[in-house]
């Protein structure tokens, strides 16, 4: 590895072999909160990751019978319907067709970190009825091998399910968690609920359960169906879907057979647009949010110059190394281009986020982000945790709220410690910190840096990745105000901790030292993660945002100024009306971002002005007699 050399009092010789890198930390008045849900996982990894979120999904889950426990394969594994998920889960074999019991014993497994647990239900419209191993075709539902499963049963709920009848209800299945752990505001129950898994994809993941292509109108009116039965039963509860696999789900739904009769004279630009619009109608009707998350998968396309995508096993050259760690820039980053199809014939969709931003301003505003599944190949290699720490990063910037990682392999060695980077840096379980800070670095190629305030506290934490794997950094590092009447910093010491190839354990590095008021110089390795935790003197005048909200507030939005997108965080104290609109300085109003009913709570939503001028716009926040207005910056 080749590291810099640093001397307050010279540049040593060594110095010509690295670049000098500024790295610039913005300590504003109100900083946005950063989603302790993005650092998720599918499955439990090495241990001590100290988890923020887990999930129970995918493929199996679309065929699980919560009944009798019995799961279907499909695709995977011969169509094999069986006591796969009780074993997975270490479900004695006694006790292995006990009803809900895999649900309960995930939550047990969510329990310890106090991570938000996520349980898929079913919508595709059969589960597994028995055990008994493969399904053939001639065997595909309906027939014995399979059960219905109807969103609400129409009939009273048992604690003691019917197993004998031909039917699974996902209310009774709800309804038995919330009785198990109470509701998902009680601070215990079950939070959030998934409408299945990659719908898209059931013709080919599940054709015995599912033979045909869905349509478009199939999943809106499943959806909607399955969501307000989970409403009914606990409406604190948090819905998210559709569960889309890739970007071929996100355009076109996988070229649904009616997708062009629902986008005709519409203005969708994609089928997501058309899923958001349908579910806020859908959700006008009900008088209550029907999506809470928008949930997608994210497997990379991008590939190596050799043309391996970077999630293969064999991506593994110098050029599949260097896709991979460069991958990330494709979530934010307009100037980057990726090598892979998505970039080639549809450019115009990326930026992943700011695009998805767009799509949720325009048609159901208040609609969280998440990314249930997500992996970037590298799992046994230092650039496998660049990429991940990097992607993590640009969650909490740019306010996704919940992310969970799916392992692509056996061993995730590398992964496993790209998360505790952030949430057991120190083997003590300390995590970076909840507010995000403006952060910027020089050069965005080969350096990223995400900085944070910790709630209640005065320290800061940065995150640095180095992805050069050749050349070590020079870091110069200043924290400032955003303002001249804003926070005022003066750094006092600083711990450090880094991980670097070689080993996928983190080690504690040199403490901080040469300070002057609130800059630093420090040295980054090649191909490395550090984790600087800075303690200051008093900050004053940071308004944080507080877990419960007590107060109407409109928080500045972050970044801003902003290119082309950017994140209101507000907060209102009491349930009512929330009006969030943007005018130009003229007083014309641009756009509406919220215009609907909120329950008390913290909220963000993301304001794209791709297609605006650069200028002064002013953020409105109206609800219960309360009113507050934020200026932002846009500079392109």
């Amino acid at each position: 590895m080749k590291s810099c050399i640093l001397s307050y009092i010279l540049l040593l010789p060594t110095l010509a072999l690295c670049q000098t890198v500024n790295f610039a930390i913005t300590v504003n008045d109100s900083p946005a909160t950063i989603s302790p849900f993005i650092y998720g996982t599918n499955q439990l990894m090495s241990g001590g990751e100290n988890w923020g979120s887990m999930r129970l999904g995918g493929n199996r889950l679309t065929g699980y019978n919560w009944e009798n426990t019995a799961s279907n394969a499909g695709s995977d594994y011969i169509h094999s319907s069986d006591n796969y998920l009780p074993s997975v889960f270490g479900v004695p074999g006694d006790s292995s067709n006990v009803p809900g019991i895999v649900v309960e014993a995930f939550y047990r497994q969510a329990q310890p970190f106090n991570a938000y647990p996520l349980v898929t239900l079913q919508m595709a419209g059969f589960v597994a009825r028995d055990k008994n191993g493969v399904v053939d075709s001639s065997q595909t539902a309906p027939s014995s091998r399979w059960a219905y499963v109807k969103p609400a049963k129409g009939a009273p709920l048992s604690l003691t399910p019917d197993t004998g009848d031909s039917s699974v209800s996902m209310d009774e299945l709800v309804n038995f968690l919330v009785h198990t752990y109470g509701t998902a505001a009680s601070g215990t129950g079950i939070r959030g609920y998934a409408l299945d898994n990659e719908p898209a994809l059931w013709k080919s993941t599940h054709p015995r359960i599912h033979p045909l292509q869905p349509t478009c109108r199939e999943l809106i009116q499943k959806s909607v169906a399955l969501s307000r039965s989970i409403k009914t039963i606990d409406p604190s509860a948090e819905v998210f879907g559709p569960v889309e696999y890739g970007f071929s789900g996100y355009l076109n739904f996988q070229s649904a057979p009616d997708w062009n009769s629902v986008a005709f004279g519409k203005s969708y630009g994609w089928f997501l647009d058309y899923y958001l619009d349908q579910m806020k109608l859908a959700s006008d009707t009900s008088g209550r949010r029907l999506l809470d998350v928008l949930d997608l998968h994210w497997y990379p396309e991008a590939q190596g110059s050799d043309g391996n995508r970077i999630t293969a096993a064999n991506a593994t050259s110098a050029a599949d190394i260097q896709a991979r760690i460069q991958a990330p820039r494709t979530l934010w980053d307009s100037h980057y281009k990726e090598t892979s199809w998505i970039e080639q014939y549809y450019s115009s969709y990326l930026p992943l986020i700011p695009k998805l931003a767009q799509s949720i301003a325009k048609y159901y505003p208040g609609t969280k982000l998440g990314f249930t599944e997500f992996e970037y190949g590298g799992e046994t290699d230092i650039s496998g945790a660049l990429a991940i720490d990097d992607v993590l990063g640009i969650f909490g910037k740019y306010g996704v709220y919940f992310a969970t990682y799916w392992e692509g392999g056996s061993q995730t060695p590398y992964i496993s410690a790209a998360y505790k980077m952030y949430r057991n840096y120190d083997g003590n379980n300390s995590t970076f910190a909840d507010l995000s800070l403006p952060s910027r670095t020089g050069d965005s190629v080969n350096t990223s840096i995400y900085g944070s305030l910790k709630r209640g506290s005065h320290e800061l934490h940065l995150l640095v990745i180095n992805k050069n794997p050749g050349q070590g950094v020079a870091g110069h590092f200043a924290v400032s105000s955003g303002s001249p009447s804003g926070p005022h910093v003066t750094i006092l010491s600083g711990k450090v901790w880094e991980l670097k190839g070689g080993s996928s354990q983190i080690h504690s590095a040199n403490d901080v030292s040469g300070i002057s008021d609130s800059s630093f110089s420090y040295p980054i390795d090649s191909a490395s993660v550090y984790h600087i935790v800075l303690q200051t003197s008093m900050i004053t005048g940071v308004s944080a945002p507080a877990g419960l909200p007590v107060d109407f507030a409109l928080y500045q939005n972050y970044p801003n100024p902003f290119n082309p997108a950017t994140v209101i965080v507000y907060q209102v104290p009491a349930d009512g009306h929330v009006t969030l609109k943007v005018y130009d300085l003229l007083g014309r109003e641009v756009t509406t971002l919220v215009n609907h009913f909120q329950r008390v709570g913290q909220y963000s939503v993301t304001f794209d002005a791709s297609r605006l001028a650069s200028g002064v716009y002013v953020c409105s926040l109206m609800s219960g007699g309360h009113t507050a207005a934020k200026r932002m910056v846009l500079m392109k």
